[in-house]
């Protein structure tokens, strides 16, 4: 594999922090041309779907990206925004917001966002770290909940582009954060002001995003970190365990998922006589897709039509200031070791101090 072109070494260079904040991806438009790209690369991807390649390609692009593509677009077509994809959005104002936070802390790094599965990709990105003179980079996933599907997925990512560098920067890696006290309080913040304005629901639902059944007895660790979210948020809102339910949304074929599932459970919610519930999706960090239509429309719904009353969804974490900070303490304990401030490394401050001195000499 050719090693790519990049920028050449210097003797004495400085060394520069930086951060990737990477989530899943998105769709560059809510069309079906936009959604053919992203699902084929997303669906292509082995850490998402472990069916044998050579079946699943022919399954992937014979049937799905056939079918799929059209009526994915029109589901993305109804949360799209003026600003664009809702997940991005988000993504783009996370990301500055942590640079801004860690800012007024004293550091002095580069943040920017990428996406697993389109764009900006992850490749795009550190090459364009690199050119910038990123010698550290962190990595922080988007996901609080470690899953082979998501976390692993972004490694792989980085590591895909890493084959062909031929000087790397220093690379670390943020695994999970699912019982992260910021993260933690964040949530609860973001359900407590809720309630201010709206009062509280018979029930909390939180929803998260299903994997195949078989991935926790192959070993991964995402279906215990997402209970242990679940009642780590509900002792801080001092909620009995009977008001809150657990589940998983977002099936996609015929094996068995991680139960139980979100709209099934819902429905028999209003069934059994709950006739108003609070609903929220603690593992997704920025609404999209999967929250805002899913969830708040799909799955509303359902709930109404099974007789339920009132259906109150809780906005993801998105760009409040509580998530903000709560990433700025993440970000702080995993640079650790790295010279993020001026007075910390004599090469960026002597560098610091020749450019003051050179747009003096300008002015």
């Amino acid at each position: 594999m050719p090693f790519q072109t990049e920028p050449a070494y210097s003797h004495g260079q400085p060394a520069r922090t930086a951060i990737v904040l990477a989530n899943l991806g998105t769709p560059d438009a809510p069309d079906a041309p936009a959604l053919r790209r992203y699902l084929a690369e997303f669906l292509g991807d082995h850490r998402v779907v472990e069916i044998p390649k050579p079946i699943w390609w022919l399954i992937l692009h014979g049937i799905i990206l056939r079918v799929r593509p059209k009526k994915s677009a029109a589901k993305y077509a109804s949360i799209w925004t003026p600003e664009g994809s809702p997940l991005k959005v988000y993504t783009e104002r996370q990301a500055k917001l942590l640079q801004g936070a860690l800012g007024e802390r004293g550091h002095q790094v580069t943040v920017r966002y990428a996406m697993r599965y389109g764009n900006p990709s992850i490749p795009s990105v550190l090459n364009e770290l690199k050119a910038e003179g990123a010698t550290r980079v962190l990595v922080l996933p988007a996901y609080p909940q470690y899953s082979g599907t998501t976390t692993a997925s972004v490694v792989d990512g980085v590591m895909n582009w890493a084959r062909k560098v031929r000087n790397l920067p220093e690379l670390r890696f943020i695994n999970r954060y699912h019982d992260d006290t910021g993260y933690i309080n964040a949530l609860a913040k973001r359900v407590r002001e809720h309630w201010l304005v709206n009062g509280q629901g018979e029930r909390l639902v939180m929803s998260f995003h299903g994997v195949p059944e078989r991935t926790l007895h192959l070993g991964d660790p995402y279906h215990c970190e997402c209970f242990k979210t679940a009642r780590l948020l509900a002792e801080a809102l001092g909620l009995p365990r009977e008001r809150v339910v657990v589940t998983f949304q977002s099936r996609f074929g015929k094996a068995k998922w991680l139960e139980p599932y979100t709209e099934p459970t819902l429905v028999a919610l209003a069934q059994q006589g709950i006739k108003r519930v609070d609903v929220m999706c603690p593992g997704f960090t920025s609404d999209c897709l999967e929250t805002l239509e899913e969830i708040n429309m799909e799955v509303r719904e359902a709930f109404l039509h099974a007789g339920g009353e009132r259906f109150d969804y809780i906005p993801c974490l998105n760009d409040t200031p509580a998530w903000a900070s709560a990433l700025a303490d993440l970000a702080e304990r995993h640079l650790q070791g790295w010279p993020t401030r001026e007075a910390d490394n004599p090469a960026e401050r002597a560098e610091s101090r020749q450019r003051a001195l050179a747009l003096g000499a300008k002015r």
